[in-house]
């Protein structure tokens, strides 16, 4: 078994790509206002929201367990609203060498899609693949998607 490996996946988002890009990019710490349950906090270890270089801190709930992510923005590309995170700290980093979430924003017709990308490299064959961080961001993604979107 080989020790990379790279998951995506996609789904549609029916607020506004705009909207998330926005958040992701430049208000990550509104994130846990959407998504309480999934996350509790993103403060700014270094830098400015939004720069690239800056260094971020989740608190964050996955698989029933409190978690910690500290994170350099590596890339924002506005236009291709796509955005970088380079993991640095943190629970991931127990088990991984490296990893890489790229979140992508594409515009098909009048549907948007969120698009996450997890790049990794895992410490040793014991480790596992990480669909169900992939599946946390999906679900992440549809929190923040009800919470934009308004019931009647």
């Amino acid at each position: 078994m080989g020790l990379t490996g790279k998951l995506v996946a996609a789904t549609e988002f029916k607020a506004g790509g705009d909207v998330f890009h926005e958040l992701f990019g430049h208000k990550p710490h509104h994130v846990s206002t959407t998504s309480p349950d999934k996350v509790q906090g993103c403060d700014l270890h270094e830098g400015e929201f939004g720069q690239v270089g800056s260094i971020i801190c989740w608190k964050y709930t996955h698989d029933g367990k409190k978690k910690t992510a500290k994170q350099l923005i590596q890339s924002i590309d506005e236009e291709k609203k796509l955005i970088e995170f380079k993991m640095l700290e943190g629970d991931l980093m127990e088990e991984y060498k490296t990893f890489l979430i790229t979140l992508h924003i594409e515009t098909k017709g009048d549907i948007d899609l969120v698009t996450w990308t997890l790049e990794y490299e895992m410490l040793n064959d014991d480790v596992g693949h990480p669909i169900s961080l992939l599946s946390f961001f999906i679900d992440l993604t549809k929190d923040i998607e009800n919470h934009h979107i308004r019931k009647p």
